[in-house]
């Protein structure tokens, strides 16, 4: 099977070879991953990080690196301080406030890079916390990309994870898949109303969890559907954006 990070994932970037980071501060989560940068000047950039049984490398977020770097932002993938301290297995419920910390690292780490705007997303779990850290910091970042969001646990849709919605008022962008166990189509548009920034849905019709169709990853329609909408809303000035 191909390693996410090799030429087979759709949407290969034509910007420079993805680069290690690593980043350490006292007192804070060390920020672990991978940065894109665009093949010009980059003002603008976008934290993306992982879900719940996975880590930085996932097809998504490697496609999408790519896939933003073409378009003039500079992407940090990162690992959460779950998955640095362990390879495998899930986050524990008492470290997700230590998963925001980090993530605040990695956007402050990335921002320290940039003249311009950083925005902030992740896939299922990392986007939750995410989120939840936009909901606490609404000025952590320009806006946030929400992918494969867990609404809720499968098979039980009266757990939402909305909470915190109400206190999101930065652009958000979601972009879920019809087959998602997480969190059909209908549930997560009627949880955006609870939104009080600008919240738009990009649905994916036969996709599940992280986009793809099948044992398939997600293919390069996806990532341009997803890489548009986010850009179009929330950086609409980048350099390489399609219109």
């Amino acid at each position: 099977m191909p390693r996410a990070d090799d030429s087979s994932t759709p949407a290969a970037s034509a910007a420079p070879a993805p680069e290690p980071f690593h980043r350490e501060a006292p007192g804070r989560p060390a920020v672990h991953g991978t940065l894109h940068r665009p093949s010009g000047p980059a003002r603008d950039g976008l934290v993306l990080t992982h879900g719940a049984g996975g880590d930085s490398s996932a097809r998504l977020l490697v496609a999408l690196g790519a896939a933003f770097a073409d378009a003039g932002l500079a992407v940090l993938r990162c690992d959460l301080p779950y998955r640095q301290a362990r390879p495998h297995g899930p986050p524990s419920p008492s470290g997700a406030a230590r998963d925001r910390d980090g993530l605040r690292h990695a956007v402050s780490e990335l921002r320290s890079m940039l003249p311009g705007r950083v925005s902030l997303g992740g896939l299922s779990y990392g986007g939750r916390q995410a989120s939840m850290l936009a909901a606490e910091e609404p000025e952590v970042a320009a806006g946030l990309l929400l992918l494969s969001y867990p609404l809720h646990p499968p098979g039980r849709a009266r757990e939402l994870r909305t909470a915190h919605f109400p206190s999101l008022r930065l652009p958000v962008v979601f972009a879920h898949g019809s087959q998602d166990p997480f969190g059909t189509l209908d549930e997560l548009a009627a949880a955006l109303a609870s939104i009080p920034g600008p919240a738009a849905l990009v649905s994916f019709d036969g996709a599940g969890h992280g986009l793809g169709r099948g044992r398939r990853g997600p293919d390069a329609e996806t990532i341009e559907r997803v890489v548009d909408a986010f850009l179009s809303r929330v950086h609409p000035e980048a350099t390489g954006h399609r219109r």
